[in-house]
């Protein structure tokens, strides 16, 4: 990685996020390019040892790789913008713009670059993203190793065969945090029912979410598995868990999914419309 040129385009948190994981693996912040609107934002890389600049076109014309870090509904104008030095320059784009297919990036950018699109999560601002990428046919190996470097500074990495698998992925990993951030303020607020002071039910609902995702995550068995070796017969487990079932929360959630995955593939459309 510290062979390369790493630009940013966009100084957000999705950018700052990258940036610091990159940095805290090792990566030269010398390697490092970025461009923003925002003076205050690049200020704040510039700490990190990070080169800023205030043009576009100059952390294209340098990098290897270019992460675009813009928000959808600006990526067009912005990508426009850069066709006469990305056409010369021809490095790799790596988009971590939500509802942006890798056809229209190619497009706005004038055509014939290996473009990468990434679908991060929120976490990824404590370095724990699940990260889905999809690369067009004009990426190479190499290619797709340094794009995933990059990713993989803030968490988890995998690659998809089919990009409109990616519909699937924003509803589930993408939106997902959200899900987890439901069930931890509904399961706080029965605690609180249930008699438990608010902060005792915060933090024992948190410690329980993160005890349970390390648990499934070092563990060779699946959800069900575990959900079964917990569930003791005639139990308290059991019938909390009946009164769930009785609710058909499986099918509830595969709703949700669904609705999710279809309003993706919308912006999607919406957004790379001409």
């Amino acid at each position: 990685m510290n062979t390369e040129t790493l630009g940013f385009i966009g100084a957000g948190n999705m950018a700052a996020s990258l940036i610091g994981g990159l940095i805290q693996d090792g990566c030269n912040p010398a390697r490092i390019l970025v461009s923003d609107v925002d003076p205050r934002r690049l200020a704040a890389l510039r700490e990190h040892g990070v080169e800023v600049v205030d043009d576009n076109n100059e952390v294209v014309a340098r990098a290897d790789i270019v992460v675009l870090a813009v928000k959808p509904q600006v990526m067009k104008s912005v990508c426009q913008a850069l066709v006469p030095v990305v056409q010369q320059a021809r490095p790799v784009i790596l988009s971590v713009a939500a509802g942006l297919r890798s056809a229209d990036l190619d497009r706005w950018l004038g055509g014939g670059l290996a473009v990468v699109r990434a679908m991060p999560n929120t976490p990824a601002l404590v370095q724990t993203s699940a990260t889905a990428l999809y690369a067009n046919h004009r990426v190479d190996e190499t290619q797709r190793q340094l794009a995933e470097s990059v990713m993989r500074a803030v968490g988890l990495t995998l690659w998809l065969d089919d990009e409109d698998q990616m519909d699937a992925v924003t509803a589930l990993s993408g939106s997902g945090p959200a899900y987890f951030f439901l069930l931890m303020e509904v399961l706080q607020g029965g605690g609180e029912k249930l008699g438990l002071p608010a902060e005792t039910a915060r933090l024992l609902t948190l410690q329980t979410a993160l005890g349970a995702a390390k648990l499934a995550l070092e563990s060779d068995e699946d959800a069900a598995e575990l959900r079964r070796r917990v569930t003791s017969p005639g139990g308290t487990t059991e019938r909390a868990l009946a009164v769930l079932q009785q609710a058909r929360l499986d099918e509830t959630f595969a709703r949700a999914l669904r609705a999710g995955a279809e309003r993706a593939e919308e912006l999607a459309q919406q957004l790379g419309a001409d």
